[in-house]
Parts: structure tokens; C-alpha cells; sequence
């Protein structure tokens, strides 16, 4: 089902909430993905897919937010209810409050906020919850034992998935992470996820002066910046990695790197890529996929040279990595909803194959 941001409930700053304040330090909150908590009283989320999560009694709920560009756009889910949000804030610049659900009745209450925009849009600050009066938080949900991350492009983030077919694709409010493939395949799987994602982020190239082997290792995912993520905090069991598109275009179509890489380059420098990410998580299991862009339209050589990076690490002793592709339908831009359903469910299906899931 598609979401509407126009559906959404929306509150700026300036009406009084006579409420309970939750400080976004709170113990009862679940927080997932790279956040940083530099300052525990102003945690910011910036990457697509990240999420706060809760249990909470009274019949009111306010999300306060302070965004830094007026760019971001959240999903807020009540009860469980995923197949509709209860409101979609589009956040504006500052600190202010919007109010996402009201009447609820009696008894305790889950609230699942996400992230849909990415780091291009911007960092956002969370300073926490409005309850009704009287409300009060409960311990969350459990969490997941599953955990897989994602490393991508604006595929991987969900770019223009809620855009019209016959729309343009790159307008904000249509960008929803949680109706992404790997939001999708993450969820049927029942893991937890990490999405480390960029539109236009490539593996040699990428539309702006860095690439993934710049970027995959940042807390923030506010541009090219010198944050780290401490990888030891958190360790997938499945690591799915979604590049080459844009180098297809910036290379071939392009002509941005001169000179060109000829075809083993383009294979050394996505193995040694992966090769990365293989050093960090000696356990997990890596999916090297592509699609479902023009990358692997027939006549393609870039699915090739994935397959041959992933070939030379096997024959280099690596037994737990493999290739999929996602096909192309001959859609021109970016996937839509059901494109995604269609490659989350491949991949759901390959990766419990893979590990028994």
C-alpha cells in the first residue's frame, strides 16, 4: 500500500502539550541503526531506515524533532499496524513538536518511528516523546535476534519507490525507506537492520567527490565527514551489498573516469571492496547483489564483473558469499513499490536458503 505524506498529521511548534515528557535518553526506548549519541539528550539520525521504537500507556503521542535542513520526512506506525503509518511528519527546520496519534484507548501502546530520507537530506535531532497526562513508557518490544546490514545506493535507500509510474522520481516526499527492498526483506526475515546507503554513491565513482569506500564506515551519513562507527558494536549475520550502478553510468555512459577502467579494474576494485567489509565480519554471510536498474539489462557486462569478484574470493577460500541479481524489467527509473516487494522476496527467499532461516 502506498503512504501519502499529504495523509499526514502534522503539528508545528507552538501549541501547548500538557503532557508527560519522555527525554530521549530514556532507557524504555529502542533505538536502531548507526545513531549518534554524542549528546544522549540530542540523539540525530541520519541514515535511511533508522528507527526509534516503544511501549507507552495514555491516549496521545508527540514526536519532537529539530531537522537541520527542513528536508526529512518520518513515518510514524501505532500498534503494529505497518501497513499504513498513523502519520507522516515532514519535518521543518528547527525544533518543533508534531502530534502523530490521539484517542487511543486504554492500556499499553507501541509507537515504531523510521526514517525514510537519507544523509543527502540531512542530519535530525530527536528530543523526544509528548505522552498524555498520566502516560508513561513500558519496556519495549523484544529485540530481534536476526541482524542484517546493507550497504547501497539510492536503490538500496528507496529513491522515488512512491512515485507515480509515470512521475519523476526524485521528489522527497515519495523517498520511503521502510518500502524498500531491503526494509521489505529485513522485515519478512524478522532481523534487524542497518542501511548504509547513499543515493548516487558509487563503488570507483559516484555523482559527488566521494564513494562507498569512503563512506561505509561513517556514523553519520551527513556527506564525506569524519565520524566513525565502531563496528564492534554491532555485528550482522547477513551483509547485502548493492553497488555498481551508478559506476555503470558514470563509466560507461559518463565518461567520467579517464582513463577508463578496463574490465579487471572494475573487478579489483569491487572486490577489494568487499574484501573490506569481509575483514570487518569474518562470520557473516555476504550477498553481493545488483538490480534492478539498467545495470543488469541484457548485454550488461556489470553483473559479470560482481560475479567475478565474488568467483576469485571463493577460489581464495571464501565458502560464505555469493552472487544474485535482481532482473531488470525495463522500467527506466527507479524502483517502484512493487518492483521492490518483487526483489525483497527473491532475496528473502535466498538468504533463508543461505542460512536456514
Amino acid at each position: 500500500m502506498k503512504f501519502r505524506a499529504g495523509l499526514a498529521a502534522l503539528l508545528l511548534a507552538g501549541q501547548a502539550f500538557a503532557g508527560v515528557a519522555v527525554q530521549p535518553d530514556d532507557a524504555q526506548l529502542r533505538y536502531t541503526g548507526r545513531i549518534d549519541f554524542a549528546d544522549r539528550a540530542r540523539p540525530m539520525l541520519s541514515w535511511p531506515g533508522t528507527s526509534i521504537e516503544g511501549t507507552f500507556t495514555g491516549a496521545s503521542l508527540a514526536v519532537k524533532l529539530d531537522d537541520q535542513l527542513g528536508k526529512n520526512f518520518f513515518n510514524v506506525f501505532i500498534d503494529g499496524d505497518l501497513a499504513r503509518p498513523a502519520a507522516v511528519i515532514e519535518a521543518a527546520q528547527g525544533g518543533k513538536t508534531y502530534a502523530v496519534a490521539s484517542g487511543l484507548g486504554p492500556g499499553p501502546h507501541r509507537f515504531l518511528i523510521t526514517k525514510r530520507t537519507e544523509g543527502e537530506e540531512g542530519g535530525t535531532f530527536f528530543q523526544g516523546l509528548e505522552l498524555a497526562d498520566g502516560g508513561k513508557l513500558l519496556p519495549p518490544p523484544p529485540a530481534k535476534q536476526r541482524r542484517i546490514e546493507f550497504f547501497g545506493d539510492s536503490i538500496t535507500t528507496g529513491m522515488g519507490d512512491e512515485s507515480p509510474d509515470d512521475g519523476p522520481d526524485h521528489l522527497l516526499k515519495d523517498k520511503n525507506n521502510f518500502l524498500s527492498y531491503s526494509s521489505v526483506t529485513a522485515r519478512a526475515l524478522d532481523a534487524e537492520a542497518h542501511i548504509i546507503s547513499q543515493s548516487g554513491i558509487g563503488v570507483m565513482i559516484s555523482w559527488f567527490p566521494f564513494t562507498m569506500p569512503d563512506f561505509y564506515d561513517q556514523l553519520s551519513a551527513v556527506g564525506n565527514n569524519d565520524t566513525r562507527w565502531d563496528f564492534h558494536s554491532w555485528t550482522p549475520d547477513v551483509v547485502v551489498i548493492n553497488l555498481f550502478q551508478n559506476d555503470r553510468w558514470l563509466i560507461d555512459r559518463e565518461k567520467r573516469l579517464s582513463p577508463a577502467p578496463d574490465d579487471a579494474q572494475r573487478v579489483q576494485a569491487y572486490r577489494s571492496f568487499v574484501q573490506k567489509i569481509r575483514a570487518l565480519y569474518p562470520k557473516a554471510y555476504i550477498v553481493c547483489a545488483l538490480g534492478s536498474m539498467d545495470a543488469v539489462q541484457e548485454g550488461s557486462k556489470w553483473p559479470g564483473y560482481v560475479r567475478a569478484a565474488v568467483d576469485q574470493m571463493r577460489q581464495g577460500g571464501d565458502r560464505r558469499i555469493d552472487t544474485i541479481v535482481f532482473p531488470w524489467t525495463g522500467f527506466g527509473g527507479h524502483p517502484r513499490v512493487k518492483q521492490h516487494q518483487a526483489n525483497a522476496a527473491q532475496l528473502t527467499a535466498f538468504i533463508r536458503q543461505k542460512m536456514g532461516w
